[in-house]
């Protein structure tokens, strides 16, 4: 089955940066879309930053000019890089990403393939 591995979280202080790297493995024919999105205790999860398979960006309001996201294909990896990192950054974060992969016999498609999650944490 196709996983997704997440990794680069962790407790930094606020100003700081972290990279999150999310490796997708399986029977994987082809990734569409692939994004980062986070959760709060209490809140709803939001889209942080998506990426198309062509390189299209797109970024929550609270996060431009500061977060980066990438994506080497050759890896199936998505990266998210993060700088001047604040305390309302504090979440859990999702990897997500649009799969086509293969059982065997069929070729299947999840849009919603998730990450278990990293936490992120930023001290003020």
């Amino acid at each position: 089955q196709v996983q997704l591995v997440e990794s680069g979280g962790g407790l930094v202080q606020a100003g700081g940066s972290l990279r999150l790297s999310c490796a997708a493995s399986g029977r994987i024919f082809s990734i569409n879309a692939m994004g980062w999105y986070r959760q709060a205790p209490g809140k709803q999860r939001e889209l942080v930053a998506g990426i198309t398979n062509g390189g299209s960006t797109n970024y929550a309001d609270s996060v431009k000019g500061r977060f980066t996201i990438s994506r080497d294909n050759a890896k199936n990896t998505v990266y998210l890089q993060m700088n001047s990192l604040k305390p309302e950054d504090t979440a859990v974060y999702y990897c997500n990403a649009d799969i086509t992969y293969s059982n065997g016999s069929y070729l299947l498609r999840r849009p919603d393939y998730w990450g278990q999650g990293t936490q992120v944490t930023v001290s003020s």
